[in-house]
């Protein structure tokens, strides 16, 4: 072995690739070289110590994580002879034990791993009665959390959760009938067989003396359980995480297993890594004065192997528009000066906020991609609108009806979409000719002719509203369309909900904008900015921070500092996590982060005066450090322009500081108006 790699680590990381026997965890601080030193460790305990490579398991998250660490620690590795060690995710672990074992639960070991897609076909098949969405997010939460059929049966309260419990029982009863597994079983029935099987489970665990592994913060319960038999006739765990990072709550990982882990293992060592190769000071200094506000830490603080660097920028603006538009005028600035744009990558809490970022790109020919994320008018609850949107400007719009006729849920299932569709092509009219002749009752159950009759009604009554007003044909859309109400019970309850709002949004701001304009006009103005999709092989990567975890950027946006945006206020919300969301974020920077925060934005179907969000009081922006383009104070007669009601003159003025209430004619329209939201000609 080539002693000269542990010459690469620093103290901290040397003490902890060198410290074998026992629990260990590492509590490895964002860029503090986490990957090198789990895999030097597994080097030095197979090369140094002696230890066979089939004795030590190395578990991770994702398959990238586990090819990379693979390929690290191999290189360190001299010996080339041996059988290399198991470095796998969870659910690959589960996938092999469950092909030697699966037997003993009287399942055959040539089972089918189905994937998501199948899944969903499957609860579909069984009750079509509520989301499927739902119903496969609930149905793997209670696996998770070892929660059977049986169990949630007898616990649920609400009667759409009897449902799903049910649901639940008759998915597993068809699975083990098929022979096939999902992937929470990949874990959950390999529980099952050791904790049934001492034998087996203390054979196992005494096959695998060396276990690690990575991001800890981010295990749930059921995998906690399984690491427990794993390492139950010894105690040589070793976990990498960090505590400040753990932001999956909402998908079971549990916080508390890394805070207790000194509990949960006894005579466990700590060793802190909190040197950062990543980011500059200032960066640090503001994510550590940041996640300090939490209680529930371990703590450490990171400090900068770089040293000194840029202050971080605060953009301030009046709205998401001028948000997105000082955005790209900075991203512009610095591709124009050779930097690359896969260097530069502009984050937000929730997916919504990509809306306006994705207009200004495209206005400032910005090179750009939507990681994680479908772009906002491709998402399928706009996509759903924009259908119904269609059909009323054009009832004879069979595609646009095929997609919609069902959402929400009428019990107009395939069959008869397919029934009606044939006998239109055969009649050589569309769908609404043909319930204008009245030739479906015919052709359709007596249920089902009456929900198509109340159906089209509903779009002849939005087509007449429309008539009279379009935005009071919004408001009537909204009531009767029920499409917030029906996504509220989806997988992705608030980004789905938070998109619908922000469209709502989008559509007043444009009638607002343009008030000759119809809805085809506004449906016309959409379909030229979808054409304006950059193609390339370099772009500026626009993300949510759930998407940013594990990556780095040379120069960092954090856009929608706000609250109830950034941290996200919701019932439930857990503040904490929220966060070490803000600390995760700060972190992915590695020479230059800016933060914005706006006035406003369009929320819940209406424009919203905002808060900054606490956050950045927290990591000492808002002390001595924030950039505002200052405006002058306005008087009686001053000439303003709004981004909505366009020029007008001031009449009156009352207040005092920063903000002031103006009274301001607009072409004979008069309006009172807050100055921060005009701007002086």
């Amino acid at each position: 072995m080539n002693r000269h790699f542990l010459d690469d680590l620093n103290a901290a990381q040397r003490e902890a690739a060198t410290q074998i026997e026992g629990s260990l965890l590492i509590l490895a601080g964002a860029g503090s070289g986490k990957t090198k030193t789990i895999t030097t460790r597994l080097a030095y305990l197979i090369e140094e110590v002696g230890i066979p490579p089939s004795n030590t398991l190395t578990l991770t998250f994702t398959n990238k994580a586990a090819a990379e660490m693979r390929e690290r620690a191999l290189r360190l590795v001299q010996r080339r002879d041996m059988h290399p060690p198991l470095l796998c995710t969870f659910h690959k672990f589960g996938l092999l034990f469950l092909k030697f074992h699966i037997q003993r639960l009287g399942r055959k070991p040539n089972f089918v791993l189905i994937d998501g897609d199948d899944r969903k076909k499957i609860l579909k098949n069984i009750n079509d009665d509520l989301p499927v969405g739902l119903v496969e997010s609930e149905i793997s939460r209670m696996k998770n959390w070892l929660i059977m059929p049986d169990e949630a049966l007898l616990s649920a309260q609400d009667k759409n959760y009897k449902l799903i419990a049910s649901i639940y029982g008759k998915y597993e009863e068809f699975l083990k009938e098929k022979n096939m597994v999902d992937f929470d079983d990949l874990l959950l029935l390999s529980l099952k067989i050791l904790e049934g099987d001492e034998e087996l489970a203390k054979e196992v665990s005494e096959k695998y003396q060396y276990i690690m592994v990575d991001e800890y913060q981010d295990t749930n319960e059921l995998q906690y359980k399984l690491l427990k038999k794993l390492c139950q006739t010894h105690n040589n765990l070793c976990v990498v995480g960090d505590d400040d990072q753990s932001i999956y709550g909402w998908r079971g990982a549990n916080i508390n297993h890394i805070l207790d882990f000194p509990d949960h293992f006894a005579g466990a060592k700590v060793v802190r890594l909190e040197e950062n190769y990543r980011s500059t000071a200032p960066i640090l200094e503001a994510a550590n004065s940041l996640i300090e506000f939490n209680k529930g830490r371990l703590g450490k603080t990171l400090k900068s192997v770089k040293g000194a660097g840029e202050a971080i920028e605060i953009l301030e603006s009046l709205d998401e528009g001028e948000e997105a538009q000082k955005v790209a005028k900075r991203i512009r600035t610095l591709l124009d000066s050779g930097v690359s744009p896969s260097d530069i990558a502009v984050l937000f809490r929730l997916n919504a906020l990509s809306r306006s970022l994705e207009e200004g790109f495209n206005r400032a020919k910005i090179p750009f991609k939507l990681v994680g994320a479908m772009r906002f008018y491709e998402r399928s609850e706009i996509k759903d609108i924009l259908s119904y949107f269609r059909l009323i400007v054009n009832p004879h719009d069979d595609f646009s009806l095929a997609r919609i006729i069902n959402k929400p849920k009428r019990g107009i299932g395939k069959v008869t979409q397919d029934k009606l569709l044939l006998e239109a092509q055969r009649a050589g009219c569309s769908l609404f000719e043909l319930y204008k002749k009245g030739a479906i009752e015919g052709l359709v159950s007596a249920k089902n002719h009456e929900t198509l009759t109340g159906f089209f009604a509903m779009i002849e009554e939005l087509q007449a509203v429309l008539e009279e007003s379009t935005l009071r044909f919004l408001e009537r859309f909204e009531e009767l369309s029920l499409l917030k109400e029906y996504f509220e019970n989806s997988k992705e309850t608030i980004d789905r909900v938070s998109n619908i709002e922000e469209f709502y949004g989008v559509f007043r701001d444009f009638i607002l904008s343009n008030p000759m304009a119809n809805l085809e006009d506004f449906l016309n103005d959409l379909s030229l900015k979808s054409d304006q999709d950059e193609v390339g092989d370099s772009f500026v990567s626009c993300m949510s921070v759930h998407a940013s975890k594990g990556l780095e950027f040379e120069h960092l946006f954090v856009v929608g500092f706000e609250e109830g945006f950034f941290p996200m206020i919701r019932e439930g919300s857990d503040l904490e996590e929220e966060r070490r969301l803000g600390y995760v974020a700060f972190t992915r920077a590695k020479s230059h982060l800016a933060v914005s925060h706006v006035h406003s934005r369009f929320y819940k179907g209406k424009r919203t005066e905002l808060l900054k969000s606490r956050f950045l009081k927290e990591a000492g922006l808002l002390e001595g450090s924030l950039v505002i383009e200052k405006r002058s104070n306005f008087k009686k007669g001053d000439l303003v322009t709004h981004k909505i009601f366009g020029a007008g003159r001031v009449s009156e003025v009352s207040g005092v500081g920063k903000e002031y209430k103006l009274k301001i004619n607009f072409g004979g329209m008069v309006r009172e108006i807050l100055s921060s939201y005009v701007i002086k000609i």
